[in-house]
C-alpha cells in the first residue's frame, strides 16, 4: 500500500509540476507521469506503456464518436442561429427580466453536447448585444453566462470529460445525465439567487466588436431586447440538435430500469439510445436545421471560415465535419491519455485497499470523489484531465465508500467546479470572450464557479444521504 500511495503521490506531483510550471502539453505530461507511477509500481517499462495504451484505446473506443458529433453539432448551432433563437425564447419567457439568465440558460443547454470553450464564443457575443441593449451590467451578464456552461461541461454527459469518467466508472449514463442536470441546475439557481446583487454592481464594458452599432434599447418592451434576424429557426428546431440525444439517452436508462430485457420496446431504445446513435441523430437534426435554413447557414458559415461556399450538402457533409475535427481532435487525444493514466492506478493490486485506507481516516465515503476532482481540477486546470484521474483513484475505492458509480461520477464533477483558475484554458478564454481582466475573471469565472461547486456538491451529498442517488 506504500508503495502505491507513493507512486499516486510522486506521479500527480509530477504531472501537476510539467503542466503548470513547465508548460508541458497535458498529452506529454499524462504519458510520463503514467510511465513514473507504473516504474514506482514495479512494473515492466513495456508493460507499463502497454497498459496506457490500453486505456488510451479504450478511451477513445468509448468516448470518440461522441467527441466528433458534439462538434459537428457546435457548427450546426453557430451557423443555423439556433444560438440566437434560444436566447430570444429566454428573453420571451422572462419578460425581458433577469436577462442574465436567458443567455445562461441557452449556454446551459448548449454545453450539454459541446466543449465549454466553443459554447463561450458561440454565446458570449449574444451576451455583450443583451447588456448593451439594456444597460444591464456586463458583470452580471458575464459571471451568469460563464456559470451554466461550465456546470454542464463539468456534470452532464455526453460532454466528453463527464462522459469518460461515466464509462470509466461503469455508471449508467442516463440516470447521471439525470442528476446531473438536477444539481448543476439546482446549483445554478442558487449561486444566481446568493451573487447577482454583488455581480450586479459591475457595470465594465462589453467587448467593443461585439456591440458596434448596437444601440441601448429606448423602451421598456421585452420585445425591442429580441435579437432581429431574418429567418432564425423557431426554438424547438434550435434545441433539437442538442436535446433529442440527452432525450434518448436518458429513455433508454429508464427502459433498462422499468422493462424486463428481451421486451421489443426496450430493444428499440437501447438502439437508438446508444449514445454514437444518438449523437448522430442529433447531427442529423443540425444537418436538417440548415437545409431549411440554407441561406443563413451558408452566410455564417462563410463568414466564419472566410471561405466563400455555395453548396449546401459540401458546407453540411465537408466543411462542418473538417471544422468539427480540428476542434475535437485536441479534447479527444488529451482524454485518451487521461484513459491511459487512469489504467495504470486502476491495474495496481493495491488500489482496492486504497478505500479502506481512507475510511479509517474518518473521511466520509461520499465526499472522497468530490475532494479529488477539486483538488485534481486546481492542480492540473482541465476538467477532462480532472475528472479522469480522480475516477481512476476512486474506481477501485467504490467498495469501501459505500455509495454508487452514479454518486461518484456526479461529485466528480461537482468537485471538477472548484478553484478554476489560471492553468485552466478555459480560464482565459472567457476573459477574451467576455472583455474580462484577470481580477475579474478571478472574480466572475473562478469564485463564482467555486460557490457552484459546493452547492452542486452539497444537493448531491444530500441526494446520497437520502438514498435517492
Amino acid at each position: 500500500m506504500t508503495q502505491f500511495i507513493l507512486a499516486i503521490i510522486i506521479s500527480i506531483a509530477i504531472l501537476i509540476f510539467f503542466i503548470v510550471k513547465l508548460n508541458v502539453h497535458p498529452v506529454i505530461s499524462l504519458f510520463v507521469a503514467g510511465v513514473i507511477a507504473g516504474t514506482i509500481l514495479g512494473n515492466p517499462l513495456t508493460a507499463t506503456v502497454g497498459s496506457i495504451a490500453s486505456g488510451f484505446g479504450g478511451t477513445l473506443t468509448s468516448i470518440g464518436m461522441t467527441i466528433i458529433f458534439g462538434s459537428i453539432i457546435a457548427c450546426s448551432i453557430r451557423d443555423s442561429g439556433a444560438a440566437k433563437s434560444m436566447v430570444n425564447f429566454f428573453i420571451s419567457l422572462f419578460r425581458g427580466k433577469n436577462l442574465e439568465l436567458a443567455t445562461g440558460l441557452a449556454a446551459f443547454i448548449m454545453s450539454i453536447p459541446v466543449f465549454g470553450d466553443v459554447t463561450m464564443v458561440l454565446i458570449s457575443p449574444l451576451c455583450a448585444m443583451i447588456s448593451k441593449r439594456q444597460n444591464r451590467p456586463m458583470g452580471l451578464m458575464a459571471s451568469m453566462t460563464i456559470l451554466p456552461l461550465n456546470l454542464t461541461h463539468s456534470m452532464v454527459p455526453p460532454t466528453p470529460g463527464i462522459l469518460a469518467v461515466s464509462l470509466l466508472l461503469g455508471a449508467d449514463l442516463g440516470m447521471v445525465i439525470l442528476w446531473g442536470i438536477v444539481c448543476s441546475l439546482a446549483a445554478y439557481i442558487l449561486t444566481w439567487a446568493l451573487m447577482r446583487g454583488w455581480a450586479a454592481k459591475d457595470y465594465y464594458p462589453p467587448k467593443p466588436t461585439y456591440v458596434e452599432g448596437v444601440e441601448e434599447a429606448k423602451g421598456n418592451d421585452y420585445r425591442d431586447l429580441l435579437i432581429k434576424e431574418d429567418g432564425l429557426p423557431n426554438v424547438l428546431a434550435a434545441m433539437s440538435p442538442i436535446l433529442l440525444p440527452v432525450i434518448l439517452i436518458a429513455a433508454a436508462s429508464f427502459a433498462d430500469m422499468a422493462l424486463e430485457e428481451g421486451n421489443s420496446v426496450r430493444t428499440f431504445l437501447d438502439t437508438i439510445g446508444n449514445r454514437n446513435i444518438a449523437l448522430f441523430l442529433g447531427v442529423c437534426c443540425g444537418w436538417l436545421l440548415a437545409f431549411t435554413h440554407k441561406d443563413k447557414a451558408l452566410a455564417s458559415y462563410n463568414k466564419t471560415s472566410g471561405k466563400n461556399e455555395t453548396s449546401l450538402s459540401k458546407m453540411l457533409f465537408n466543411g462542418w465535419v473538417g471544422e468539427a475535427l480540428e476542434v475535437a481532435l485536441a479534447p479527444l487525444i488529451i482524454t485518451g491519455f487521461g484513459g491511459g493514466f487512469a489504467q495504470i492506478i486502476k491495474e495496481a493490486p493495491a488500489a482496492a485497499e486504497l478505500g479502506e485506507v481512507v475510511v479509517k481516516f474518518g473521511i466520509p465515503g461520499l465526499l472522497v470523489p468530490f475532494v479529488i476532482g477539486a483538488a485534481m481540477e486546481c492542480a492540473v486546470g482541465s476538467r477532462t484531465t480532472a475528472g479522469m484521474t480522480a475516477a481512476g483513484l476512486c474506481l477501485p475505492m467504490l467498495g469501501s465508500l459505500g455509495i454508487t458509480p452514479v454518486a461518484c461520477a456526479v461529485m466528480i464533477g461537482a468537485g471538477t467546479m472548484i478553484v478554476s483558475h489560471v492553468n485552466d484554458s478555459g480560464w482565459w478564454v472567457s476573459m477574451s470572450m467576455f472583455n474580462m481582466d484577470t481580477n475579474r475573471t478571478f472574480k466572475y469565472n473562478t469564485l463564482v464557479g467555486g460557490v457552484a461547486g459546493l452547492f452542486a456538491g452539497i444537493i448531491g451529498a444530500i441526494l446520497i444521504i437520502a438514498g435517492i442517488m
